[in-house]
């Protein structure tokens, strides 16, 4: 079943209108999570929210938000007043211009959404846009308001629908030259160069995400199927890098590491790739008094469960 659209509005091109949905299309639902306990009784750390001065819990309802002016001073704003900050883009993304992918500072760049026809309606009005957008090999730049906040959103076809990436306002992002003025000059040389290269040719390949496991995650499940089984835990021996003073010596044993001369092809596993987040989750234990794994192979995998007083 698909999640819960984010944002349900209209998309406008000029006068071409359709009503669409606005979905998230990364999670971190798949990734290990932890709880916090008291280690005495093995319970869940609960948060209240109190008042700094009193100390008494606060209920949701006597909450509003504050802009702080200075160290006692607050400017109370109620949740009817943000409401009431009326924008076009609360209801509507329209598109402003458009512009090339290759223009866009990856830096602006901050998370991926799905946008789709939302209902039987505007699916015409819809394919005219993304189609136009293709057509044209550029990228759409609007506005939508999310969490009560305007973001400039890039939308650029996907299949038969739309990938819109929010975008950072410029004072959002850091100016480099803050960061990299240090950075010494150097020259490097030919030799130096012509190694790096060949070290890069030997690693050359495809972007597969599939490939990709996520070894720390590996790690945890492992940590947490140890602990299940009752087995002592042991640190690990962290590596080690060799402490080489001369970099053409450095580039050479790299090379040499890779396992290929300057005439060889790099050699490719003949490893599958596999699903890296539905893998790692059936890799848990099965928990105690539940059917066998053969079972429940079909079955949605189980977290870990935690332990409770």
């Amino acid at each position: 079943m698909a999640p819960r659209a984010n944002w349900k509005g209209f998309l406008r091109l000029s006068l071409v209108t359709c009503p669409v949905a606005l979905y998230p299309a990364t999670s971190e639902s798949e990734k290990v999570s932890f709880n916090q306990l008291n280690r005495k009784t093995g319970h869940r750390i609960k948060y209240a929210k109190v008042d700094a001065d009193t100390g008494e819990e606060v209920d949701n309802e006597d909450i509003v938000k504050g802009y702080k002016v200075d160290t006692d001073t607050f400017i109370e704003v109620t949740k009817e007043e943000l409401e009431n900050v009326a924008l076009e883009s609360t209801r509507t993304i329209e598109i402003d211009e458009f512009v090339d992918r290759t223009e866009i500072d990856p830096r602006y760049l901050i998370r991926p959404y799905y946008l789709r026809p939302d209902g039987k309606v505007g699916h015409d009005a819809f394919a005219v846009i993304r189609e136009t957008i293709r057509d044209m090999n550029k990228v759409a730049i609007g506005r939508v308001v999310l969490t009560n906040r305007e973001h400039i959103i890039a939308l650029e076809p996907l299949d038969k629908g739309l990938m819109g990436t929010l975008l950072r306002y410029p004072y959002e992002v850091r100016p480099a030259d803050e960061y990299f003025d240090d950075i010494q000059d150097v020259k490097v040389t030919k030799d130096m160069l012509d190694l790096a290269k060949h070290i890069v040719n030997q690693k050359a390949g495809h972007f597969e995400p599939d490939k990709f496991e996520d070894q720390y995650e590996t790690a945890l499940i492992d940590l947490i199927n140890q602990k299940r089984a009752g087995k002592p835990i042991t640190a690990q021996a962290r590596p080690r890098g060799e402490n080489v003073v001369d970099l053409m010596d450095a580039l050479r044993k790299s090379i040499g590491r890779e396992g290929t001369t300057a005439t060889e092809a790099p050699k490719k596993s003949g490893k599958k790739p596999r699903k890296v987040a539905a893998a790692q989750k059936e890799m848990l234990m099965p928990i105690a008094g539940k059917k066998p794994a053969k079972e429940t192979a079909a079955k949605k995998p189980t977290k870990p469960q935690r332990k409770s007083a």
